[in-house]
This record gives structure tokens, C-alpha cells and sequence, in this order.
């Protein structure tokens, strides 16, 4: 079954998440909307989901970035971007800090901005402290491409969206990134936008 997702504009993603108590990670309805959510990621398809974005203001999240969505990507881009498949993990209750400030800006869309994409700066690496779906805590070092989805779950988690972090002259339609802008290199798009 896939759950609705939350488009720009609901309330629901705009408002911080309450944290989930040790009970209510393993009770039934949290064990059944964590599946749930894995299946309307990867339905979607998407490399992270949190559950504001399907409705619910909870400190719940979901990532993976499966080797599958790397395919179409040309090897330079992957190596720029430091992406590599991350396997399906649950984040409840993250703490994030930042341990590497430089910031890289690569371009990001949302599925709660479905049609649209942007280019944002974010921190090159990352230090989050969670609990997994068993209510274990966890501990994850992150840098690269997983730094930029943990941040972006991260940010659904406390009400932001990356728009709120964009190069507001960036902002585009999905069709015109492709066809427009997917080749470049992210300094040749900065100075074509006029966002040097």
C-alpha cells in the first residue's frame, strides 16, 4: 500500500516533529507505518521519506539509495556528488550536527515539491545521533551525497523544506533541469543563473 505524500502548503511540513516514545517505536501502528513508508519511497521513487511528508508530525524518517537509481547517473556526477547506495535504515529522533562546515550545492528536488528542483548548499559532512526501528540507538557518520539526504530528512523533521535553503535563481522545473542543465557542471549552471 502507498501512503499519500504531503505536497508544499500543508501545514504538516512546516511544523517541528514530536519525538516517539521507546514504546510507541515498537508498538504495531509505528512497526506498520515504518513498512508503509518504505514502500511509498521506493513506489515513488524517492531516497528518503519522513513522516510529516505522508502526514504525520512524527521524528520518523526513512532512507535508501539503492544502486538501481545510480544507473542513469554519468560516473563523474557520482563521484562529484560522492553518491554511493546507502541500504534501507530508520532515523527516529535525530540529533544532527555538522562536522565538516564547507558547504558543496548540487541540485536537490523533494517529493513534497514533486515537478521541481533547485540547487542547494549544504555541509559536507555530518554527525547524527537516532534510534532505529527497534529503538536502538544509533550513531552515523555521514559525508557526501548521505550527508545531503540526511540533512534533508533531517530538515522535514524540524519543519523546513529546501527551499528555505535554495539558490533562489536555481529554482526550475524538473523537465527543464533535464533537459537543460543535467550535463553541466555545477559551476557552469551557478554562472549561467547569474548565482556566482
Amino acid at each position: 500500500m502507498k501512503l499519500k505524500i504531503s505536497q508544499v502548503g500543508e501545514s504538516v511540513l512546516r511544523q517541528p516533529a514530536r519525538p516517539l516514545s521507546a514504546e510507541e517505536i515498537l508498538s504495531p501502528p509505528i512497526q506498520q507505518l515504518i513498512e508503509l513508508m518504505r514502500d511509498t519511497m521506493q513506489d515513488a521513487p524517492g531516497v528518503g521519506l519522513a513522516a510529516p511528508q505522508v502526514g504525520l508530525p512524527l521524528q520518523l524518517a526513512v532512507i535508501e539509495d539503492r544502486l538501481e537509481y545510480h544507473r542513469e547517473i554519468p560516473a563523474e556526477q557520482l563521484a562529484a556528488r560522492q553518491r554511493v547506495p546507502i541500504p534501507f535504515h530508520v532515523l527516529i529522533n535525530t540529533q544532527l550536527s555538522i562536522t565538516q562546515a564547507s558547504e558543496v550545492a548540487f541540485f536537490e528536488g523533494c517529493l513534497s515539491l514533486t515537478g521541481f528542483m533547485a540547487l542547494v548548499p549544504r555541509a559536507l559532512a555530518v554527525h547524527v545521533q537516532c534510534m532505529n526501528e527497534r529503538g536502538e540507538p544509533r550513531v552515523i557518520e555521514a559525508e557526501g551525497w548521505y550527508a545531503r539526504i540526511l540533512q534533508h530528512e533531517i530538515d522535514h523533521l524540524n519543519g523546513t523544506l529546501y527551499i528555505d535553503r535554495m539558490a533562489a535563481r536555481s529554482f526550475m522545473t524538473s523537465m527543464n533541469y533535464t533537459r537543460l542543465w543535467q550535463e553541466k557542471a555545477v559551476e557552469q549552471v551557478r554562472a549561467e543563473l547569474g548565482l556566482s
